[in-house]
């Protein structure tokens, strides 16, 4: 009863905390972070154990699945060298780094379990960073690296970790076995995720029955993940594959009515889950303190503090010095404004935020770890300033960095909405020799897709922003149209008129039809 009331408690919470981000424009995952810090000191309230097994067996892989299969692919392979350079360079760096001044600092820690706490610290959490940009716009380009680079570095930092751990309670480590089993993890969580996510799009492409078909796709990134785990590969390169390969089929395996549930349902679980994980991450505080036994504060946060400098420092350095190199996105931007790509590249060195995963590799280091609790504080405290330290201030940053709107690519989505139109209009002028008898729907679809092409953007701001206001007015007369609908429809339920299956039957046909109009 108590776990099932501390459930009900956060599920709250994250409702109350996320709409308080919501109006205050500030990224959801830092607030509830710090709201999860309220509760923890909270007395009575119910405690839910954050298991490190959970966290990496039932929250990561559906999570990592869903990003992968939202993630552009074309985009992803453009800038697959500076990918690299972030999902793996980086975390390599950061490892090395954050090593080197844990093993100076604290008497008595062994290279091993310091490079363990450099792999801990070293992966990042996109969410905070991509619900800044979306909110306040920022090039597709920057949006795929720090997306593309939350989804591989993990792997890269997990295979080093376990290194880490084994190296630290054996006392060997040999760096060429190392490597191997890097290549190995890596090609064989890519195989399996690459299996998987092929034979569940033929599954999928022989149903036609979308909670059945949204069920499976629960099941997916599990079935990518655990084998390969068990098999001592990426279960985290096996999950992103699967989801990368479905994603990228999702309009030819799918009905429209799986599609929408498919899109719905995933967006919910990935908003509960990452709500769970953020929350959970500030209960863990009162826990870790008490890890810690007598230790002089100063010197904890001290060398905590010092590790967090290392960590956001680090990574500015070496995107900087990363983008000098050939293939960098912001040589790309560069030939267009050298001040905005720097400033931009400037926003993709702040943008490294830590959450959930490291948290949970912390809490994974078995019980006799060298200085356990203090490697489970300093990376709670990394996870602390970088999501609430640099998540707060990404959005005056990414202010600051004065994007002019322009995407270097050009605008592909009024390239495909005109694509799409033109196509409409010319397969109306030909079915309507085939179609005599329908003249008038015709005639409707055709005004309706002209309408539509009347108000795509143009290269003429001017003239942009007039028919952007003159569609948000057709907007609103369509649905005053379709509230009075739906209102009248009601009436007649309350009269006792219509019953309710049939309210709902009209309900969807409106609401259908609304969201139709806003997309």
């Amino acid at each position: 009863m108590e776990t099932l009331t501390a459930v009900l408690l956060i599920l709250v919470a994250i409702a109350v905390v996320y709409e308080i981000a919501r109006r205050i424009g500030v990224p959801y995952p830092t607030l509830l972070v710090l709201g999860g810090l309220g509760l923890a000191f909270i007395p009575g309230l119910p405690r839910i154990e954050l298991e490190p097994d959970l966290v990496l067996l039932v929250f990561l892989p559906p999570l990592l699945f869903t990003a992968a299969a939202e993630s552009p692919i074309r985009d992803l392979r453009a800038n697959v060298v500076p990918l690299v350079r972030l999902s793996i360079g980086l975390v390599l760096f950061t490892m090395v780094l954050v090593a080197l001044v844990a093993h100076a600092l604290v008497p008595g820690l062994s290279w091993a379990a310091a490079f363990t706490l450099g792999a801990i610290v070293g992966p990042t959490d996109a969410l905070a960073a991509t619900a800044v940009f979306r909110r306040l716009g920022t090039p597709r380009i920057i949006r795929t690296l720090i997306e593309g680079e939350a989804l591989f570095n993990d792997a890269t930092a997990l295979v080093a970790y376990r290194a880490a751990v084994i190296a630290a309670l054996s006392g060997t480590f040999i760096l060429s076995e190392s490597v191997f089993g890097f290549v190995i993890a890596a090609a064989g969580g890519i195989l399996i995720g690459a299996v998987v996510g092929r034979v569940s799009g033929e599954i999928l492409r022989r149903l036609d029955d979308p909670p059945v078909e949204v069920l499976i796709s629960v099941v997916i990134p599990f079935a990518a993940y655990l084998p390969a785990d068990r098999l001592g590969l990426s279960g985290v390169l096996a999950a992103v594959t699967a989801g990368l390969v479905i994603g990228g089929r999702l309009g030819t395996i799918l009905t429209p009515s799986s599609r929408l549930l498919w899109l719905t349902t995933w967006k919910m679980i990935g908003f509960v889950l990452n709500g769970f994980l953020f929350v959970l991450i500030g209960l863990e505080l009162p826990s870790i303190l008490e890890g810690l036994g007598d230790r002089p504060p100063s010197e904890i946060i001290g060398l905590a503090v010092l590790v967090s400098v290392v960590v956001v420092v680090g990574r500015i350095v070496w995107v900087f010095a990363s983008s000098l190199l050939p293939g960098s996105p912001r040589r790309q931007i560069a030939r267009r404004d050298p001040a905005l790509a720097t400033r931009l590249t400037f926003v993709v060195g702040w943008a490294g935020l830590r959450g959930a995963v490291s948290l949970a590799a912390a809490l994974a280091l078995p019980s006799n770890f060298p200085e356990r609790d203090l490697i489970l504080f300093v990376t709670f405290l990394v996870i602390l300033v970088t999501l609430v330290g640099q998540g707060l201030t990404l959005p005056r940053v990414l202010r600051w960095a004065r994007w002019d709107g322009i995407e270097p690519e050009g605008d592909e989505a009024t390239v495909a909405r005109t694509a799409a139109y033109q196509a409409g209009l010319e397969e109306i002028g030909r079915a309507r020799g085939e179609w005599p008898g329908h003249q008038p729907l015709f005639d409707r679809l055709e005004s309706g897709l002209q309408d539509r092409t009347r108000h795509l953007a143009t290269e003429d701001p001017d003239e942009t922003e007039e028919r952007r206001q003159e569609r948000v007015e057709h907007e609103q007369i369509q649905r005053g149209v379709i509230g009075a609908q739906r209102t009248a429809v009601i009436e007649l339920r309350d009269r006792g008129e219509i019953n309710d299956l049939t309210l709902r039957l009209i309900e969807r046909e409106l609401d259908l039809e609304e969201l139709r109009m806003e997309g």
